[in-house]
């Protein structure tokens, strides 16, 4: 496999070799497949390598380790998705309820508290899954998102800048982070 200048991307190679390894009891937030993942992540330059990198991030996340979680998961997202956004909250809560430790039910709950317009519970959500998974760059934009919409703009490039120590080429954030510090003034950190 080469990437289109000619050279493997061996980060991404190796983050691919990795994942071939089987997988974890528990494949979500704990799955030691991480760790190399968000090195590729923090040191890739080309947007193949970042796209697998975070495509392999964001499946782990999403495996619980558990069958009854995961086709809750899948249903909550199909919910979710299509604006049954009361359903999905409800589906995520039960996820939440059978496996607490599990990161991405409590993002994917507060993603459907934010799409429902309820700020203060998606917060919650946020805060939880990030004492879980620190490095969870979507909890972490979603925050920002959630600042913007309560006209928090200092608190949402402080997320944002947070969302780029560990994923530092999302073009959202990048975007979002260079258009609040040019508003507010405020100096690169």
């Amino acid at each position: 496999m080469k990437s289109r200048y000619g050279k493997p991307p061996l980060g991404a190679m190796a983050a691919l070799a990795f994942l071939a390894l089987p997988l974890s009891v528990s494949a979500d937030q704990t799955d030691s497949r991480l760790a190399p993942l968000f090195e590729v992540l923090r040191s890739a330059t080309t947007p193949d390598r970042i796209g697998y990198a975070e495509r392999f991030i964001w499946m782990i996340w999403h495996e619980s380790g558990r069958e009854d979680v995961n086709r809750l998961m899948e249903a909550g997202i199909e919910e979710m998705g299509s604006g049954r956004l009361r359903e999905s909250i409800a589906t995520f809560a039960r996820i939440v309820g059978l496996a607490p430790e599990f990161a991405e039910g409590w993002n994917k709950r507060a993603t459907a508290y934010y799409l429902a317009g309820e700020l203060d519970a998606s917060i919650r959500d946020v805060e939880r899954t990030l004492a879980l998974e620190p490095r969870h760059f979507g909890a972490l934009s979603g925050l920002g998102l959630i600042y913007l919409a309560r006209d928090d703009e200092l608190g949402a490039l402080r997320a944002f800048e947070a969302t780029l120590k560990v994923h530092p080429r999302a073009p959202a954030a990048r975007y979002h982070v260079q258009r609040l510090r040019a508003k507010l003034r405020v100096k690169s950190t």
